[in-house]
């Protein structure tokens, strides 16, 4: 047997996809943000959480590439409830005027998938003069969740339903830089490493979710904080790495065509699914 078919804890296994890990799920009168939803991983866990009766609001940074998969989607399933917000994750000022927006808009919020980021790209610093990666995959995220979790923390007393915040990590958090992350280099172009970049600002994306955790139990807050690994996957995360692109047949990597709708199934677990409550 494939190793991958195998059947986790879960009930489910790595070929499964987000739209049999939420079968006979209704999550009508929720409402979730996904962060890069206008492509991929993001894209699919949007459509499947709309499919299953949630509200979803595409954070993104191109609109219009977001109003192609919200009217995709709808065609597919007339009754999706879908909004799209700009949202650069590599600007401080953008994610302070997407919360400030979201806050004041007077809506819920149930979900935050912190899904959008980029990967393994040539040495560049935000606009705000940090490292890009860790700009974007780790302080965007960082703040955005930090700024939202108020309007988080009302919704769930309100519903009395658990909150659910997930951050996409990667396993190639073990790809950090041998110190961890190195706070006092993050923006040292002379050592600066790609897939160190990379894996640090994933392991910044884990040790974010597991103190979160903490603190929301110290505060006994009905909200739950994971990271997940969305498996291996070539979407347009991998535009910076030709040789991954030309070489992903080959080397039997899946195209997001192909698995996008396994590569989203975690988000599912972790953000609709009975089976995650409490954890």
């Amino acid at each position: 047997m494939w190793p991958f078919s195998k059947k986790g804890v879960s009930g489910f296994s790595w070929n499964s996809t987000a739209e049999q890990v939420t079968h006979g799920i209704d999550a009508t009168g929720l409402t979730a943000i996904v962060t890069g939803a206008s492509s991929g991983i993001g894209a699919e866990t949007a459509r499947v959480l709309a499919l299953r009766g949630v509200h979803v609001i595409m954070g993104v940074r191109n609109l219009v590439a977001a109003k192609d998969v919200k009217d995709t989607i709808l065609k597919d399933i007339p009754s999706a409830k879908l909004d799209a917000m700009e949202l650069d994750l590599s600007s401080l000022d953008s994610v302070k005027k997407f919360a400030s927006e979201y806050n004041s808009s007077g809506r819920p919020l149930n979900i935050l998938i912190n899904n959008a980021g980029v990967m393994a790209c040539p040495f560049k610093l935000s606009k705000d003069n940090i490292e890009l990666q860790f700009a974007t995959n780790h302080i965007g995220h960082f703040l955005l969740t930090n700024l939202l979790l108020d309007t988080m923390k009302k919704t769930t007393r309100k519903s009395k339903k658990e909150g659910r915040i997930v951050n996409v990590a990667s396993e190639a958090h073990r790809f950090a830089y041998s110190e961890g992350i190195r706070f006092d280099k993050i923006n040292d172009e002379s050592s600066y490493s790609r897939w160190g970049a990379y894996g640090q600002s994933k392991l910044a994306n884990i040790l974010h979710a597991n103190q979160l955790t903490k603190h929301l139990k110290e505060d006994g807050v009905d909200i739950t904080s994971n990271s997940l690994h969305p498996g291996t996957i070539v979407t347009n995360l991998f535009r910076h790495n030709s040789a991954v692109n030309g070489k992903s047949n080959k080397c039997g990597w899946e195209t997001c065509d192909e698995k996008c709708p396994a590569g989203s199934s975690n988000n599912m677990l972790c953000s609709i699914a009975p089976t995650s409550e409490g954890s």
